[in-house]
Formats: C-alpha cells, sequence, structure tokens
C-alpha cells in the first residue's frame, strides 16, 4: 500500500500551499472515508480511501506513466506546423483535461531517431532524471555509414570513454563530451553507445568528430529501463510500477 500526507495531495489537487490548505483543517472540513481528519500529516491511500473537502469528494487524478516506441517522421513536441507530433499518436483521453494539462516527456528524440520516450504528469521524476546532477544513463543502438576497423575500435574506445570534443552544429557551439561507454556488436557498422547527458544531436555529433556518419539512431534505454521489445513502432503502453521504479 502506497501512502502519503493528505496536506500533500490536497496541495497537489489545487488547494493552495501544504501552508493554505491547514483552514480546512481547523474548520473540520477533510473527511477520509466519512471520518474528520484534523491533522495534516495524517497517511492516506488515494487507491483506496475516500477524501472529501466541504462536502465535495475528491476524484484524484494519479500520475500517468506511458512508454512509446517513437517512430521516425514525427517530432517531440505538443505542436507543430509541418510535422505529425508524438502527441498526436495518443488516444484522445491523454490529450484532454489533466493529461492535456500536465502530461510532458522526459527527454526528447529527434525527428529521425526511434525509440524509448517517456510520457510522464509527474514533474519530480522528470526533474530528477533530466538534472545535470544525475547523470542518468541513455543508451541508443547505432547504426553507422562506415564499417569501423579493428584499429580504429580502439581509437573510437579511448575518445568516447575520456569524453570527446564535439564540433559546433546549428546553433550550438563545440562542447566537450562527459565520458561515454560504447559496446561493438558483431558488425562492424553498429554499435551501441550509452551517454549520460543530453547536448544537441549529441550523438550524430560524437560520431562526425570520429569521422563517421550516423544513419540510424534508436533509444533502447534510460537508466536500467529497456525499451519493451514487443512494443511495436510507433505504439505505447502504460508502464507498470516497477517499470517506473527502473526510472530512478
Amino acid at each position: 500500500m502506497s501512502t502519503d500526507r493528505i496536506d500533500k495531495i490536497l496541495a497537489h489537487e489545487g488547494f493552495g500551499t501544504r501552508k493554505d490548505v491547514r483552514k480546512y483543517f481547523r474548520a473540520s472540513q477533510v473527511l477520509v472515508n466519512g471520518k474528520v481528519i484534523t491533522d495534516p500529516g495524517f497517511h492516506c491511500d488515494i487507491d483506496k480511501d475516500e477524501i472529501s473537502v466541504d462536502g465535495e469528494i475528491l476524484n484524484i487524478q494519479k500520475n500517468i506513466y506511458l512508454m512509446m516506441n517513437k517512430p521516425q517522421g514525427v517530432v517531440c513536441a505538443n505542436k507543430d506546423g509541418l510535422h505529425d507530433t508524438v502527441f498526436s499518436l495518443l488516444d484522445e483521453q491523454y490529450r484532454v483535461g489533466f493529461a492535456l494539462e500536465n502530461l510532458h516527456l522526459i527527454g526528447r528524440l529527434d525527428i529521425d531517431t526511434e525509440g524509448l520516450l517517456i510520457f510522464t504528469t509527474d514533474g519530480k521524476l522528470t526533474h530528477r532524471l533530466i538534472s545535470p546532477k544525475t547523470n542518468c544513463p541513455k543508451k541508443y543502438f547505432v547504426r553507422l555509414e562506415h564499417p569501423v576497423s579493428e584499429s580504429e575500435k580502439k581509437e573510437y574506445d579511448d575518445c568516447v570513454s575520456k569524453g570527446i570534443h564535439i564540433p559546433a552544429e546549428d546553433n550550438e557551439d563545440e562542447a566537450d563530451c562527459l565520458p561515454a561507454k560504447i559496446e561493438f556488436t558483431d558488425k562492424d557498422d553498429e554499435v551501441f553507445l550509452t551517454i549520460v547527458e543530453g547536448k544537441y544531436h549529441q550523438v550524430k555529433r560524437m560520431f562526425r568528430a570520429l569521422d563517421n556518419k550516423v544513419i540510424y539512431l534508436k533509444r533502447v534505454s534510460i537508466n536500467e529501463l529497456k525499451l519493451d521489445e514487443n512494443l511495436a513502432t510507433g505504439s505505447y503502453r502504460k508502464m507498470t510500477e516497477e517499470e517506473v521504479a527502473l526510472l530512478g
């Protein structure tokens, strides 16, 4: 059973700050399962307990967590005048009301990049994962234009593991990347790359710095959460509690 402080729940539901909602407790207007609650620190379970304020039963909206296998050709935005967006792939229930106002992406993918994309209304989780202090690992499958020879593999590994310098692109300045991890497959033109930051077109710029070119890119994991291999490209589903926990 997952419980939370009732003053925190009311604040989340728009009754004001935790300090603001104390007036409801002082006026004996907060009931849980028909019982008056005067302690703002009282814990209850929004999945099981009925909460009412001033005679009105609350219809509490829990956080939403969705996993999508993003296809190419759609942009990671709510609206775009030129292209379809990932939000247009969602059912209507996720494009109205609470979801419309609060659903957002944890990180983004370029229009030509496929793979793991997370939608959520959980702002705290999002902040935790995208904070530069977190160094959240993100793993990508990469197909390259030019095969990598055995001698080049060591060069690639050395450069990437030390933190490669990437060239400027569009309006983004050149930059030094944090150390990353490259894993070679049994195909000389396919690798996995794990990075802990999210600079503009970072993966593409890293391989450009190595005199190669990314021709296919797919994100396969964020932290310990892996993309569901059974999820078709362009499809999405609700995440389990266990999967949410893997995000960290």
